[in-house]
């Protein structure tokens, strides 16, 4: 499954796609454990579109979050009291 088209699945689809594939990816790993070589090159396919999904959902989470939170203004650190003694102390 191309990215774009998971990109565009909605959050539920997203759930129900990568069960079809880690339900897929057993029954293949299951069948090559009895001796059965037919989908064996799917097995690699099936890993990578659920990690795809997989990363697709978290990005939209940790979008989310962001969107959520407050932003964080970057201020400077107060200046140092120590600092300020020792400039006082020199002048």
């Amino acid at each position: 499954m191309e990215f774009e088209k998971i990109r565009s699945l909605s959050d539920d689809e997203l759930k129900t796609e990568q069960a079809k594939a880690g339900e897929q990816l057993f029954r293949i790993r299951f069948q090559k454990s009895l001796g059965n070589t037919e989908g064996i090159k799917k097995l690699r396919t099936l890993k990578l579109d659920i990690a795809r999904i997989q990363t697709v959902a978290r990005q939209r989470v940790l979008a989310a979050e962001l969107a959520a939170a407050p932003k964080k203004v970057n201020v400077a650190p107060a200046p140092s009291q120590r600092n300020a003694r020792k400039k006082a102390k020199k002048a």
